[in-house]
């Protein structure tokens, strides 16, 4: 048997699959349950910017959507249900239950409540902090670089107030996505989870109507991460997490060699049951075994230590060979 030991943002895991954010890890039961399933850590479903400020009685309403009177009445009895106060209390009974790291997630457009509840979800006992960053431009006069810049001011002025290590969840909707990764860890990140799942969206064809679309992820969905930190994980000083697309042994075992720390999954255990996860690490377990390797860590990266790939292998040439085969 391998060592499936693995360093995360400076955090020891017992092995490399993450929960992610999710209904599973917004109750101490559903944690319990998928750490004893075999989860290294697990990262608590995330708390809305607006229902901190619904809690704390600001007069935001919920920016962005094009529904704002009812996104704004849902997110205000959200937080008084499920708030700080109570993710502060879910961060703590959480560690009182499990012993693998726990690490707190807020979705944030903004930066406007952390002096103050940067430092409750540390001091609840969080052991990191994932900021789930989904900006959505909607102004035709917006540039790419505002965005960027938006995104840069929020890492640092919650970096300034917490110090807890401090990962960024970010799309792949960048204009130079490397640029974007590289200036995220220059502001203070430890790490980079590639990438938000945004939602879905449908539409009701007789109510014309705006209805949710497919939830869950697919193994297909796993190439886009799996391209760029196969670009990234050798070019930016940071710790890399896939997220999307990673259901079975193998999905883990190829983001791991393109260079991963980490893989979040959620998706394959709503369609498979909490207990997936042991198959999942027992599947990653058997193919170390069989290629040899005494640890996860000794695989790692592989790919881009094999020193057979550029960067561009990976870009303009993986576009010529699918052209190629297509014919």
């Amino acid at each position: 048997m391998a060592d499936l030991e693995t360093k995360y943002l400076g955090l020891t895991l017992r092995n490399p699959l993450v929960v992610s954010s999710c209904e599973i890890t917004s109750k101490v039961t559903g944690i319990r349950l998928a750490v004893d399933a075999g989860a290294g850590a697990v990262v608590l479903k995330s708390l809305f910017e607006e229902q901190i400020n619904a809690e704390l009685g600001g007069d935001q309403g919920f920016a962005g959507s094009a529904f704002p009177d009812e996104a704004d009445l849902y997110m205000r009895e959200m937080g008084k249900a499920h708030g700080p106060r109570g993710y502060v209390n879910l961060i703590e009974d959480a560690r009182r239950a499990v012993d693998v790291p726990i690490i707190a997630s807020v979705n944030c457009i903004s930066t406007r409540w952390w002096a103050d509840y940067a430092r409750q979800i540390e001091g609840a006992g969080a052991h990191a902090l994932e900021l789930n960053i989904a900006l959505m431009p909607l102004s035709l006069d917006e540039t790419a670089e505002e965005i960027e810049n938006h995104l840069y001011r929020i890492v640092r002025d919650v970096r300034a107030q917490v110090n807890l290590p401090l990962v960024v969840k970010i799309g792949p909707y960048f204009t130079a996505l490397p640029r974007v990764v590289r200036n995220l860890a220059d502001a203070g990140v430890n790490g980079i989870v590639l990438f938000n799942r945004f939602y879905q969206l449908d539409i009701d064809p007789v109510s014309l109507a705006p209805v949710p679309g497919y939830q869950y992820s697919t193994s297909s969905e796993l190439h886009l991460p799996l391209r760029w930190v196969a670009i990234l994980s050798s070019q930016v000083d940071t710790d890399f997490s896939v997220s999307t697309g990673v259901h079975t042994g193998m999905d883990a075992v190829k983001s791991i060699v393109a260079g991963a720390k980490v893989v979040q999954i959620a998706s394959a255990l709503y369609r498979n049951k909490i207990k997936h996860l042991s198959t999942i690490l027992e599947e990653l377990d058997q193919w170390l075994d069989a290629q040899g390797y005494a640890s996860v860590a000794a695989a790692r990266g592989r790919l881009a230590k094999a020193g057979k790939h550029k960067p561009e292998d990976l870009e303009r040439m993986q576009y010529v060979k699918a052209l190629a085969g297509a014919r």
